[in-house]
């Protein structure tokens, strides 16, 4: 059984387990909603059922999979020699649908079953085990172990003259002064 269902502003034929993209339609990942503008309802070999504009009571029922954006759309401007141009993008939002059934009288199939489906009491324990694994896998830190002549260091001074007689950087040299420019010689300097 197929149908041809109007959403978004345009026309899809579907039938069941069918993926469709159409305009955004708000629903979380896994929720089941239904199309209720339905153009035309057929079966292979019977003529199929036009509606005047929609068929009555025929409905579709979908499963939201994700919500997406299309690819990007440049939108380009140009007026030429005016040096005038202008470059936007656009990214539609989108619902990828799996067709779950076509209902030509409009009853609502059953829920799918979903494989995915815990308690939140299941969830913060999976939650508090998972938490309790990563620090027992956290490596422990140790202390830097000391060299030999940094222990010697250390009970050699005892620790207020260690903070006493810390070293201060050395003063800084003032740069050294250039040489004068030499005068080119004359006649004078030369004679003497």
């Amino acid at each position: 059984m197929f149908a041809v269902v109007k959403t978004g502003g345009k026309q899809v034929r579907v039938a069941k387990d069918d993926r469709i993209t159409v305009e955004k339609i708000v629903g979380e990942p896994g929720a089941m909603i239904e199309l209720d503008t339905v153009l035309m309802v057929g079966e292979d070999g019977k003529a199929p059922t036009v509606g005047a504009p929609a068929v009555d009571k025929a409905k579709v029922f979908a499963e939201v999979v994700e919500q997406k954006k299309s690819d990007k759309v440049v939108v380009f401007k140009k007026n030429r020699r005016k040096n005038y141009r202008r470059t936007k993008g656009h990214r539609q939002e989108q619902t990828v649908l799996k067709i779950l059934e076509v209902s030509p009288t409009g009853t609502k199939p059953k829920a799918p079953a979903k494989a995915k489906t815990m308690k939140k009491d299941e969830g913060e324990a999976r939650a508090k085990a998972k938490e309790a694994d990563s620090k027992a896998a956290a490596p422990k830190k140790t202390p830097a172990k000391k060299t030999p002549a940094e222990k010697a260091d250390a009970g050699a001074k005892p620790a207020a003259e260690k903070n006493t007689a810390a070293k201060k950087p050395a003063a800084k040299k003032a740069p050294a002064k250039k040489p004068a420019a030499k005068k080119p010689a004359t006649k004078k300097d030369t004679e003497e």
